[in-house]
């Protein structure tokens, strides 16, 4: 099989595989955003249940490091590949089990326990599964390309999100009783034929290049997360701060945005699911140019600074146009915000993936992307649901975002001024200089 071929295949696994694991992973937030409050904690009224919901939705979050921490482990020890087929195994089990299981008016307290719980095997999963993702598609990319091709599993994220928005706008026409029953689990017993396809697809990608020759030559870290934290810690500090608006800005408007537009608003379910699904469709659309530009432009800080910097207007002027309870300027806004994060999440992987030397790349680029979830991303509908019930005002959740948006810019031009182990991409090992092949905007397909 010539290299491209490999390289796509490898390409094409990773966006699958990451479009299943992120399309489990949105079903619970959208879900604890519209029913989760009265399924599993009905003596909970009105804002206190949301919050509650969200607090389970955080758990997922809570766990992810330490799935980046096991599955990290094996990446770099045992290869890739392997860890991936399970990380797919354990999301789908656990993402079915929570369509199985029964509520608080069948089991009481045991529900949301049992809620809890299978929500953290999902963290796990997916704290496993994102930085081989990236990897198992970068390492096979074509040189100037590993950006690029990191990009394939960043796009799972928005084609997951779709998924599940399109699911839960079409059971949320079911009468609100049946809605509460059984509907919203189908989309989570749905994910066990998906698991059956991305497996097919997951087993028949190679192992990665640098992985095999780390396991060749017997270079291989021992004990990989001791190197990341001994050896790279502001590394790993710039590296969660970078993150930060690539995962939280999702969750703002698919998350937050939601519940706050449904119920403190005028928003129907229907017609808010619809406004993110089509911010959805164009972050499916325009993201892919984020790494383009990222390849393409001179200096990947300019890159950096071009793709994130509108969003310190556009991100408020999302909520300001939520908040005027119009349906078409809520979808201008929404759509529109989405812009530069998505962007800049396609260009933010293999940006980061090639910071850290091959023997511990899978545990560092999983550390930096799950602890920003943890204690960024994941918290994010949490904190604005908070501050907005503890000011009675948008202003306090937009600084808030503000503040993600700066601390990310921040970190990332501070990360950039940092040398590069990417040798495919960068040569000299210098850290911004690094746009490279005159092919490399170019994928080449067959």
């Amino acid at each position: 099989m010539s290299s491209a071929r490999t390289a796509n295949r490898a390409g094409f696994g990773a966006f699958i595989g990451s479009t299943i694991e992120w399309f489990d992973f949105y079903i619970y937030g959208t879900a604890s955003a519209l029913v989760f409050d009265k399924v599993f904690f009905p003596e909970l009224d009105g804002a206190l249940g949301t919050l509650v919901a969200f607090a389970t939705f955080w758990v997922g979050f809570l766990a992810r490091p330490l799935g980046g921490i096991i599955f990290g482990h094996v990446g770099d020890r045992l290869g890739r590949k392997k860890t991936l087929v399970i990380t797919l195994l354990m999301m789908g089990i656990a993402t079915t089990a929570i369509g199985l299981l029964p509520g608080y008016a069948e089991i009481g307290v045991w529900a949301p326990i049992l809620l809890v719980c299978i929500r953290m095997v999902q963290g796990i999963g997916l704290g496993g599964e994102w930085g081989g993702s990236v990897l198992i598609a970068s390492e096979h990319a074509p040189r100037g390309k590993s950006i690029l091709y990191g990009a394939f599993a960043q796009q799972g994220s928005p084609v997951g999100n779709t998924l599940s928005t399109v699911c839960f706008l079409l059971i949320s026409k079911l009468p609100e009783p049946d809605m509460l029953t059984w509907g919203w689990r189908i989309p989570f017993l749905a994910s066990a034929a998906l698991v059956v396809v991305g497996l097919f697809i997951r087993l028949r990608v190679t192992e990665s290049p640098a992985m095999e020759r780390l396991i060749q030559t017997k270079k291989t870290a021992k004990l990989p997360v001791w190197e990341v934290v001994r050896s790279h810690p502001g590394l790993l500090a710039l590296g969660i701060g970078a993150c930060t608006i690539g995962l939280s800005a999702t969750y703002f408007k698919s998350t937050f945005a939601l519940a706050w537009a449904t119920s403190d608003l005028g928003f129907a379910k229907t017609d808010f699911l619809t406004i993110i699904l089509v911010a959805n469709i164009a972050q499916i659309l325009v993201q892919p140019f984020g790494a383009v530009i990222a390849t393409k432009m001179r200096s990947l800080s300019r890159a950096v600074t071009f793709m994130l910097l509108p969003e310190v207007v556009l991100l408020p002027l999302m909520f300001v146009l939520i908040g005027t309870e119009n349906y078409w300027l809520a979808m201008i806004g929404v759509a529109v915000a989405t812009v530069p994060h998505c962007l800049y999440y396609a260009a933010m992987a293999g940006i980061l993936a090639g910071r850290f030397p091959a023997e511990v790349r899978y545990t560092g680029l999983s550390l930096c992307y799950q602890l920003c979830g943890t204690l960024l991303g994941g918290t994010t509908p949490v904190v604005g649901q908070f501050l907005l019930s503890a000011s009675g005002s948008i202003n306090v959740v937009i600084a808030y975002a503000l503040f993600q948006v700066l601390l990310t810019l921040g970190c990332m031009l501070l990360l950039l001024r940092r040398p590069s182990h990417d040798e495919r991409d960068n040569p000299g090992g210098e850290g911004d200089q690094s746009t490279l092949d005159p092919a490399a905007g170019r994928v080449q397909l067959g």
